[in-house]
């Protein structure tokens, strides 16, 4: 049996979460309570799990330094990655984490003030964590796009072309 399509709600609010319980109904033909109902069930179940705004930090004029962390792990016997996983996804820094594949194993994403302050997580508390074997460290050089957003204005670009 294949697997089941997801929901035109969840659908529709992964691409904007601000779409409004009456809009989606319109747009899918269906009673307002009846997607009230459904949001309310994706939400208890935890299927839904949070509502997001992106920002674009630099627009807003605030500094913050992204990186991506790479972690290569000993997995523990019994438990894997997950009791490593654990341990850095308890630090308020990190944003994000994934078990990945490759030639290392977690890939970390956090947040900082600046480079040092990410250097300083890095050496202080992410390396010595007992299983941790290493890391290698990519800065965020600019955004692009992001969860669907582009972050581009697309002005023009009064700039020569380069050609060979």
């Amino acid at each position: 049996m294949p697997p089941e399509e997801p929901d035109e709600i969840l659908t529709i609010l992964a691409r904007d979460a601000r779409t409004s319980p009456e809009k989606i109904a319109k747009m899918l033909g269906r009673s307002i309570e009846e997607v009230k109902e459904a949001i309310a069930r994706y939400e208890r179940s935890g299927v839904i799990k949070n509502y997001k705004t992106i920002i674009d930090w630099e627009k807003a004029g605030v500094e913050k330094v992204i990186a991506f962390i790479d972690v290569k792990v000993h997995p523990a016997r019994e438990v894997g990655f997950d009791k490593v996983a654990e341990r850095i996804y308890r630090f308020p820094e990190v944003q994000s984490l994934w078990l990945v594949s490759g030639g290392y194993d977690l890939r970390v994403a956090v947040e900082g003030a600046h480079i040092r302050e990410v250097g300083r997580f890095v050496a202080e508390k992410l390396a010595p964590i007992e299983g941790v074997m290493a890391t290698e460290t990519h800065f965020l050089l600019r955004r692009y796009k992001e969860d669907q957003v582009v972050f581009v204005d697309n002005e023009e670009d009064t700039r020569l072309v380069v050609t060979p």
